[in-house]
C-alpha cells in the first residue's frame, strides 16, 4: 500500500473537517474538505464577519454528511489580522495553526499560478498532511497570550517615534543644506534659526523659516512622547517586581545592554517564548544561514532575514557594543582573532556571526543561569540612576 493510501486511510479513520483561511481587508477565503482526494468546497464571506463564518462551516457539515460535534482544524498564514482570529477559533473550539509564510513550500518548476484560491486551496492541502504527521511541513508560530502581546506595544512605539524623530531633524537640516546652513535640532532652534546667514549675508528666507518652524513643532511633539515613553520604561524597571521586569534586571547587569535592548530582548523573546534550542532562537531571529545546494553548484546566501527584524538589528548593535564594553569577554576575543584583522566586510560579516552568538549566550544565561565567558558586571541600578546602589563599592 503506498504512503498516499496510508495517510488517507488514518485521516479517514475520524473524520474531521478541515478549513484553511485566506485572510484579505474586505473578504476572506475559505476552503473546506474532509480527505486529501476530495475536491475542496471554496466559499468567501466579508472580512471579520464572524456570524458569516460560522453559518459556512455549519453548511460545510452538512455538505460533507459530518455530524454537528465534528472536529474542524483550521489554519491561516501570519500577517497584518495578527493574532485576533487565533483566538476567535480558539474559544469556538477549533483547533487553529498560525503558520509562518516564508516556511509554506512552493513548486520550483517554472512558473508558478497565483491567486487567492489556489493559495487557500494549497494551504488546505498542507493543512491536512500536518495533522497527518508531516509536522516539519511548515513553521508554526508561536502565538502570544494578550497580556504578553500588549507588554509589547511600548517599546515598539519608541521605536517608531524616534524614526519619525529622526525623520524630522533630517528633513529640516535638508532644508537648511540647501542654503550652505548647517544647525542642530534643539530646542533652541527657532532662536538660532533667526541669527542664521546666508553666504551673502541674507537671512533664512521667510517661508522657508516657517516652513521649518512648522517641522520644529512636530519634531518638537514627537521628541516629548519620545522623553515621555524613557521615563515610563525606567519607573517600571525600578518598581516592578514582575519575572519579566526581573530578566530585563539580569540583562542590564551586564556591561554593554542599556535599557531599551534589555526591554525589547525579553518583551520579544525571553519573556513569554518557550525556546527549545539555538537553531530555534537563531531561526526565530533571521540569523539563520541560507546554503544554496543544487547538483555541484553550492554557495552560502546569508542570513535568512525571516524572522523578528526588531531584535535582529538590536543584536547586531549590541553585537558592536559587546566588543568595546566587553573586550576580554570569551566572544569578544573569538571576534578579534577572527575577523579583527580583516577588512570592513570582513568585520560586518563576522558582527553578524557575534550577534548570532551573543543572542544564544544571553538566552542561557537568563534561561539556565549560564553567564557569558569572561562578562563583566555593571549594577542595573547605575545605569538607570547614574550612581552604585547603597552598600556596593564600585
Amino acid at each position: 500500500m503506498s504512503a498516499t493510501h496510508v495517510l488517507d486511510s488514518t485521516l479517514n479513520a475520524s473524520p474531521n473537517l478541515y478549513l484553511a483561511f485566506d485572510l484579505g481587508w474586505t473578504s476572506w477565503n475559505l476552503a473546506f474538505t474532509t480527505a486529501m482526494a476530495q475536491k475542496p468546497r471554496l466559499r468567501t464571506i466579508p472580512a471579520r464577519d464572524l456570524d458569516a463564518l460560522q453559518r459556512e462551516i455549519q453548511v460545510a457539515k452538512q455538505r460533507f454528511g459530518l455530524p454537528d460535534d465534528t472536529p474542524v482544524f483550521s489554519c491561516y498564514e501570519a500577517g497584518r489580522d495578527g493574532f485576533w482570529v487565533h483566538r476567535y477559533l480558539t474559544h469556538v473550539h477549533i483547533r487553529n495553526l498560525v503558520v509562518d509564510a516564508s516556511s509554506i513550500e512552493v513548486n520550483r518548476r517554472a512558473r508558478r499560478a497565483k491567486s487567492d484560491s489556489l493559495d487557500v486551496a494549497k494551504l488546505l492541502t498542507m493543512l491536512i498532511r500536518y495533522h497527518g504527521g508531516e509536522h516539519k511541513l511548515w513553521s508554526v508560530v508561536n502565538v502570544p497570550s494578550p497580556d504578553d502581546e500588549d507588554r509589547r506595544q511600548p517599546h515598539r512605539d519608541l521605536i517608531a517615534l524616534k524614526g519619525e524623530r529622526t525623520g524630522h531633524s533630517n528633513r529640516i537640516k535638508g532644508l537648511l543644506a540647501n542654503l550652505g546652513l548647517d544647525v542642530s535640532v534643539d530646542e533652541h532652534l527657532p532662536k538660532c534659526l533667526g541669527e542664521l546667514r546666508q553666504w551673502d549675508g541674507k537671512p533664512v528666507p521667510a517661508e522657508l523659516q516657517a516652513r521649518i518652524l512648522r517641522e520644529f513643532a512636530r519634531w518638537k511633539l514627537v521628541d516629548g512622547q519620545v522623553r515621555d515613553g524613557e521615563n515610563a520604561q525606567r519607573r517600571a524597571i525600578r518598581r516592578d517586581d514582575t519575572p519579566e521586569v526581573e530578566k530585563i534586571r539580569r540583562l542590564l547587569d551586564l556591561r554593554a545592554i542599556g535599557p531599551i535592548s534589555a526591554i525589547l530582548f525579553v518583551r520579544e523573546f525571553f519573556g513569554w517564548r518557550k525556546i527549545t534550542n539555538r537553531r530555534e532562537l537563531a531561526s526565530l531571529a533571521g540569523l539563520c544561514p541560507t546554503p544554496y545546494n543544487s547538483g555541484d553548484s553550492r554557495r552560502e546566501q546569508g542570513i535568512s532575514k525571516a524572522g523578528n527584524r526588531r531584535l535582529r538589528w538590536m543584536a547586531v548593535e549590541i553585537a558592536w557594543m559587546w566588543l568595546r564594553y566587553q573586550p576580554n569577554s570569551a566572544l569578544s576575543l573569538w571576534y578579534q582573532r577572527r575577523f579583527g584583522q580583516g577588512n570592513a566586510r570582513a568585520r560586518k560579516v563576522g558582527i553578524v556571526a557575534l550577534a548570532r552568538k551573543l543572542l544564544i549566550a544571553l538566552w542561557k544565561y537568563l534561561d539556565q543561569g549560564e553567564v557569558p565567558e569572561g562578562a563583566e558586571f555593571t549594577p542595573w541600578e547605575k545605569k538607570l540612576n547614574g550612581r552604585m546602589p547603597a552598600g556596593v563599592s564600585a
